[in-house]
């Protein structure tokens, strides 16, 4: 499975759609992959949500098929990223983890970095890197991606515009991210200036400022929100692409924190939940009056974009050949005044600290994921596949009749989405050098946990996700055949990472 090569012919994709009643599109589909930031399995009403409303993305749902056994590459933003792009999962993406690239200088710091554009981003990937990008892009497809990129500093090989994407708009900065009224985004290699006079991250109330009062929270609210901007980038993108396929990526910062979100959508929550408690800042990133239902609202603002969207895609006639598939970069966060265990928002999974973002537990990385395509896809349907970011380049690649050979780690899950006999991995595999370095294996229903790497490490833990899906009865002593399998795919899967600061001193490394 692992280090295999693909190689795919549009002749194949054409012959598995005449096997269907549907009939095969007469040009390769436009293809739009939406990834939002830190939602969870349980966040979307198709998923089970009974307080937030997202209405276009369960229709979105309803008329294609929903996956529940989909899989992010990692638990938190870069690697995630890196695995979706490339193809490869953590055991040897060129990505493990975040890494600001601090030995830079003062990274951390919004005016240096207003100052100096060389201080932004994240550590570059490496030139000549295959992306998704580029391999749509080599077979005609304008490529672009709105939102936050996240893998590769400004002035750096790693900029998207050199790593298969015609058009980018958007944050190229995860740090930056962390206020949705920055100072700046890029578009492309320039900056484009706000009307916001950000202040400074994790920046409390005033001294003496009224808590329960809605003006004392004005400063977390400015002119320029960058999601409003960014979705107008988008629409504009659209409207030109009325005969050649294009390729979207709209990796949206929502609903990470800070909690910020337009006024009609948290009132619109305030009134649904009644009053509630401040958060005021003391577990990171900015206060907020009202923040379940901004956070509410933030998954609502974003459920309606989808659907403005959408509704683009039909009044210029090009839906029914869109390939639409809408998912998470990694399950629920912990702090910034969310409160993941309200909401249910991991679903059947536990949420709580611990174990949703930032972990390898099935909340930190189980996903919700949506396709729709109504000229292949039939309306309706399900799928409990399992599948991760790293299936995502091959199945694209097939879809779009990619002919040419390439290093991926992953399974097309193109026959799932045609309700045909797919495939199945032997194994999928996650290793996460942070929150006290980690590794995971899951095959069927078993999942093999490990954790403080950093250290001597755990023993294996083992988990029947079928009867135990919150992961809470360790059967590992019971099924030692099983940890002993996982132990030989751990050897056959790591490479260790080129970066220091992603090695297990657990393995010796």
């Amino acid at each position: 499975m692992t280090f295999k090569c693909i190689t795919i012919s549009i002749f194949a994709l054409l012959l598995v759609a005449c096997s269907s009643e549907r009939q095969p599109p007469i040009s390769p589909p436009n293809i739009i992959y939406i990834l939002a930031d830190d939602l969870g399995y349980g966040d979307l009403g198709c998923y089970g949500q009974d307080k937030i409303e997202t209405p276009h993305l369960d229709a979105l749902a309803a008329g294609g098929m929903l996956f529940t056994q989909h899989y992010s590459g990692s638990p938190v933003c870069a690697p995630a990223r890196a695995v979706l792009l490339t193809g490869q999962h953590t055991g040897r993406v060129q990505v493990r983890g975040n890494d600001e690239w601090a030995e830079r200088g003062d990274v951390w710091n919004y005016l240096a970095m207003l100052a100096d554009s060389t201080l932004e981003g994240q550590r570059p990937i490496a030139e000549g890197t295959v992306t998704l990008g580029t391999l749509l892009q080599g077979i005609g497809y304008t490529t672009a991606i709105v939102g936050k990129w996240g893998l590769g500093a400004p002035h750096t090989v790693g900029v998207p515009n050199m790593q298969g994407f015609d058009y980018f708009f958007g944050y190229n900065c995860q740090r930056q991210a962390h206020t949705l009224y920055p100072l700046h985004l890029w578009e492309n290699d320039r900056r484009v200036y706000l009307r916001n006079d950000t202040i400074a991250p994790n920046k409390r109330l005033p001294d003496g400022a009224d808590p329960y009062a809605v003006e004392s929270y004005s400063d977390y609210f400015l002119s320029d929100y960058a999601p409003d901007i960014m979705f107008d980038r988008i629409t504009d993108f659209v409207s030109k692409r009325q005969k050649e396929p294009f390729f979207l990526y709209w990796a949206t910062p929502i609903p990470h924190v800070p909690l910020q979100a337009p006024s009609k959508w948290i009132d619109y929550y305030v009134e649904k939940f009644g009053d509630e408690e401040p958060y005021l800042g003391n577990d990171s990133y900015f206060p907020a009056r009202y923040p379940r239902a901004t956070y509410a609202a933030m998954v609502s603002y974003l459920d309606e974009q989808v659907g403005r969207l959408v509704q683009q895609l039909k009044d210029q006639g090009i839906y029914d050949n869109t390939l639409i598939i809408f998912t998470s970069d990694n399950g629920p966060t912990f702090n910034g005044g969310t409160d993941s265990p309200w909401f249910n928002s991991a679903g059947p999974f536990r949420e709580e600290r611990g174990f949703g973002k930032g972990y390898l537990y099935e909340g930190g990385i189980r996903v919700p994921m949506i396709a729709s395509w109504p000229a292949m896809i039939q309306a309706g349907s399900r799928s409990d596949h399992i599948s991760a970011f790293y299936d995502v380049m091959p199945t694209l690649a097939e879809i779009a009749g990619v002919e040419q050979g390439f290093d991926t780690d992953g399974i097309s899950f193109l026959p799932a989405l045609r309700e045909q006999k797919q495939p199945k991995h032997d194994y999928l595999y996650w290793e996460f050098p942070s929150y006290g370095g980690q590794m995971a294996v899951r095959m069927g229903k078993w999942k093999a946990l490990r954790l403080n790497m950093d250290n001597d490490g755990s023993e294996w833990a083992l988990f029947n996700l079928e009867s135990d899906p919150m992961e809470q009865v360790d059967l590992a002593r019971e099924y030692p055949e099983l940890i002993a399998k996982v132990t030989e795919i751990v050897a056959e899967a790591h490479v260790p990472a080129a970066n220091p600061r992603w090695r297990f001193s657990a393995l010796g490394e």
